[in-house]
């Protein structure tokens, strides 16, 4: 959560009667000087589930069904799959980033295995002759570009250019969020 969880700064909490959840509250966004930074992990895979299925994912277009949480291995699952009769399963693995330092969206915040497990198993889909998307999830306005946080885990960045010479896909969207909601805004540009 580096970059947005300074002390003192306004948090938004939404609040739920479920008497099974462990918690009351859930934190939604915090308040930062140049943005308002949605910090809710659910929200990313669910927005980006429904703004394919809208059509408002160009670069996605042309699908027939959207799955999530699918499994492609004994041990591990992908976010997304799109699947169509004229073309081969596109996999999509969605990473929420909220750090950005200079305009430049980072990821990771943290190092991360989990990451690379997956950017591993995107170079698998796409070697068999699938389609593989990482898409970067920029739950704030301030961000003119995304590109990996070598400084935090330089192994995920480095693996990331890997799956890239390797085809897989890089996607970055950022979102338009306020008090009232959050929706999938521009695509924007990286840097690798």
């Amino acid at each position: 959560m580096q970059g947005c969880c300074e002390p003192g700064r306004p948090v938004y909490l939404s609040l739920h009667d479920n008497p099974r959840r462990k918690l009351k509250y859930t934190w939604e966004l915090i308040e930062m000087p140049t943005s308002l930074v949605g910090v809710n992990t659910l929200v990313p895979n669910r927005l980006v589930f429904e703004s394919i299925k809208a059509g408002l994912v160009p670069e996605l277009h042309g699908y027939d069904a959207v799955e999530r949480e699918v499994k492609i291995s004994n041990h591990s699952r992908i976010d997304l799959v799109l699947k169509s009769k004229n073309k081969p399963p596109c996999y999509v693995e969605i990473k929420n980033c909220a750090l950005v330092v200079g305009g430049v969206a980072l990821f990771p915040d943290a190092v991360t295995a989990r990451g690379l497990k997956h950017i591993t198993e995107l170079v698998a889909l796409v070697n068999s002759g699938c389609r593989g998307m990482m898409f970067y999830f920029i739950q704030r306005t301030d961000a003119r570009a995304f590109k990996p946080a070598d400084l935090i885990d330089p192994e995920y960045g480095q693996a990331l250019r890997r799956a890239v010479h390797h085809g897989v896909e890089i996607l970055v969207y950022d979102v338009a969020i306020d008090l009232a909601g959050i929706k999938l805004n521009h695509k924007l540009p990286y840097e690798l």
